[in-house]
């Protein structure tokens, strides 16, 4: 049953949604006994996520050190040519968070906080009012909810996309495998391997996260216009296990599937007074990378400190240097102009590790962008930059849900 409100009289801030961003904004706030919160997550059933793998990269896993599955000091590309490129971004590590874990982290500190609450309801409509924020939620006893608030922060996906000009998906399938023998590495996460077969038209590539000697997830990605089916995925996984990686027997203990969008679209991150959008709906997504959480823990700590402050500020995820390389990086693929595999290779083997993390965290300053940008082929990219002002944005199928991965492996 959902828990009665608190005698002290209604919350601060309603976070709706259980996933990175939500959980990530959540988790922050907690730490301020002065902010009130509640958390509305959609109870079990089919609105409810199956368990999600995060990766980010991180010099120190701060407050999520607890959660932190996984961890890998040194980071590898794969070319198409089959050559190797590994790099290690010290201090960096890459670093995995299970979804379930962090969701057990925060429902803890929900349920001993003083000013704290968990509602277990389908969040239906979020709206300004005269005097801050409502939610109608229905329970899963079909019970209606309203629910009010200072401030919302919404994190639910949008029904469609934003008009854009360019807009792929990043899909995938991934299996968590166990092998007979020992088949991995576990100091080192295979982010990029294109000695997969390519798509006609976009990008895949095979990714390795080794959680033991012989256990890893392993995941089948493409970068294109369209999902494919299960059947479709497994057989690339296949394909991948047996032919590429020569795992021999193996098990496989569970899967993970999901999309994220990769557009130049744009996403508001403030609806009205009082309420907000944040993680994918809010454009937290880096749109030529899918990364997503390390922007959630920035944004999150962001709104924490106004809160905290008495000045709400809700950032831009991603700067407009950054947003701008991205939007011809996607138009530059999706026409082709551009060869996927041979591109984010050649990144790797030309840019420092350190340096090449910040910049797909859009951490850099703009001497180091043009030094990333003139590691780019030249022509195809200049081209694509002066047709982008001239081409209108459209409307996207709404069919392509908002929704991120939420997300594995970004």
């Amino acid at each position: 049953m959902t828990p009665p409100p608190r005698s002290d009289g209604p919350p601060d801030v309603l976070v709706v949604g259980g996933g990175a961003a939500g959980l990530t904004l959540a988790h922050r706030l907690l730490s301020d006994t002065s902010v009130a919160v509640t958390l509305v997550e959609a109870p079990d059933g089919p609105l409810r996520p199956a368990e999600r793998t995060w990766c980010y990269w991180s010099a120190d896993p701060d407050d999520l050190a607890g959660v932190v599955g996984a961890s890998w000091p040194k980071l590898r590309i794969h070319g198409r040519d089959g050559g190797a490129v590994t790099v290690d971004p010290a201090p960096a590590r890459y670093r995995m968070v299970r979804s379930a874990a962090f969701e057990r982290l925060v429902h803890e500190r929900l349920a001993t906080a003083p000013r704290a609450r968990l509602v277990r309801a389908t969040a239906d409509i979020v709206r300004n009012v005269a005097d801050g924020a409502e939610v109608r939620a229905t329970t899963a006893e079909g019970r209606s909810l309203t629910l009010r608030a200072r401030y919302v922060f919404d994190s639910r996906p949008l029904r469609s996309l934003p008009p854009a000009r360019t807009t792929l998906l990043q899909h995938f399938r991934g299996w968590f495998v166990r092998t007979a023998g020992d088949r991995f590495d576990p100091a080192v996460a295979d982010l990029m391997d294109f000695r997969v077969l390519q798509p006609a038209h976009g990008l895949a590539f095979g990714y390795v996260l080794p959680l033991s000697p012989d256990r890893a997830l392993v995941e089948y990605t493409e970068f294109s216009r369209t999902p494919l089916s299960t059947t479709a995925y497994d057989s690339a996984l296949h394909r991948y296990a047996r032919d590429v990686l020569g795992l021999g027997a193996f098990t496989v203990e569970s899967a993970e599937q999901g999309v994220i969008p990769m557009t130049d679209a744009r996403f508001p991150r403030r609806v009205g007074p009082s309420v907000f959008r944040i993680g994918t709906a809010g454009g937290a997504t880096r749109p030529s990378t899918g990364y997503t959480f390390s922007a959630v823990q920035r944004q999150s700590r962001a709104i924490a400190a106004g809160l905290r402050a008495g000045h709400l500020d809700v950032p831009e995820p991603h700067g407009r240097r950054a947003l701008a390389m991205d939007a011809v990086l996607l138009r530059a693929l999706d026409t082709g102009r551009l060869d996927g595999p041979e591109f984010f290779t050649r990144l790797f083997r030309r840019t420092p590790a350190d340096q090449l993390l910040r910049f797909l965290d859009g951490e850099t300053r703009l001497r180091e962008e043009w030094a990333v940008g003139l590691r780019c082929p030249v022509g195809p990219m200049l081209r694509t930059a002066f047709e982008l002002p001239f081409l209108r944005r459209r409307s996207n199928d709404p069919r392509v849900q908002a929704a991120p991965r939420e997300e594995s492996k970004r």
